[in-house]
């Protein structure tokens, strides 16, 4: 790994959940981090972004001019941006240019998520828009690297509601023992930090801060609350896939990042296998340190 003596890193997103952890991830390793923000951003909300150590730079992210002018100097531009096509393709791909009109040498898209390179087209929105970013920054003169951290951690229980704690049971389709890739938000930010800051970075890099199948995570269940938690089958991928085809139908269109099916066809995307992560990329970095399934569930309790 080879880590510049000065590290500027330029950061669309701060504003958000991830993009502020990851903004708080490099300023604990030293970088000068710019965050690109919107012009008239509220006090509020750039308050809590120079919280973080971060240094505002107003841009309109839809003026290429503007922000290729905000990330000069930068030695990587990282994206936290979220949202669907007018955010990960037409924001993101002016983010693009931009780095490049700038002469920035990396840039770190917002692909954090499963492992999209494998998954089938058409069968998750969000993936679909991952994977025809890639192909246009595959053919922009920038070194670009993706990191794939699987479903945030954070989520069990609460937007990936598989726990059912009022029957102890965690549900699963298609295969209970079916390994699944989970990550922090906070370990993923950290892992974004290291690699943001690291000149040698290549494509892709893919972490997971826990694999666990359905059947562990009832264990995990078991022990933290000392109540039998047991799997139980919700359907096979084929059910689940016509769950989302009938979930679309009430739920035709979404300009949300997330709208029910969407966390559907990401949990297909998971326990079919498609979108697995391997090989790993934890030990890349070795001062980090990752939380577990279990640690996670012990700090709820």
């Amino acid at each position: 790994m080879s880590v510049p003596d000065a590290s500027i890193i330029a950061l669309a997103g701060a504003s958000g959940d991830l993009g502020g952890r990851i903004a708080k991830a490099l300023v604990e390793r030293g970088a000068s981090v710019l965050a690109l923000v919107r012009p008239g951003l509220e006090a509020d909300e750039g308050r809590r972004i120079e919280s973080t150590g971060a240094t505002l730079v107003e841009a309109d992210p839809a003026d290429l001019t503007a922000m290729a002018q905000a990330c000069t100097g930068a030695t990587c531009v990282v994206s936290a941006l979220n949202g669907v096509r007018s955010v990960m393709i037409d924001r993101q791909t002016v983010l693009l240019e931009a780095a490049v009109r700038a002469g920035v040498p990396r840039f770190i898209p917002s692909d954090y998520s499963a492992d999209f390179t494998k998954t089938r087209p058409g069968d998750n929105r969000n993936f679909d828009l991952r994977r025809e970013f890639m192909a246009l920054a595959d053919r922009a003169p920038i070194k670009v690297t993706s990191i794939l951290n699987g479903a945030f951690m954070d989520m069990l229980g609460a937007e990936m509601p598989i726990i059912r704690p009022t029957i102890h049971r965690v549900l699963y389709w298609h295969d209970a023992d079916q390994p699944l890739d989970f990550t922090t938000k906070d370990d993923a930010a950290a892992y974004v930090a290291a690699a943001a800051m690291d000149e040698a970075t290549p494509r892709i890099l893919r972490i997971a801060g826990d694999v666990v199948s359905a059947r562990d995570i009832a264990a995990v269940m078991t022990d933290v609350t000392g109540e039998r938690y047991q799997t139980l089958w919700a359907g096979s991928i084929g059910m689940l896939g016509a769950m989302i085809a009938a979930t679309k139908i009430i739920v035709p269109s979404s300009d949300a990042a997330f709208p029910p099916w969407q966390g559907m066809q990401y949990m297909r995307d998971q326990f079919s296998g498609r979108g697995k992560l391997e090989p790993l990329d934890n030990e890349r970095y070795s001062k980090l340190q990752w939380t577990t399934v279990a640690g996670l569930m012990k700090t709820r309790e």
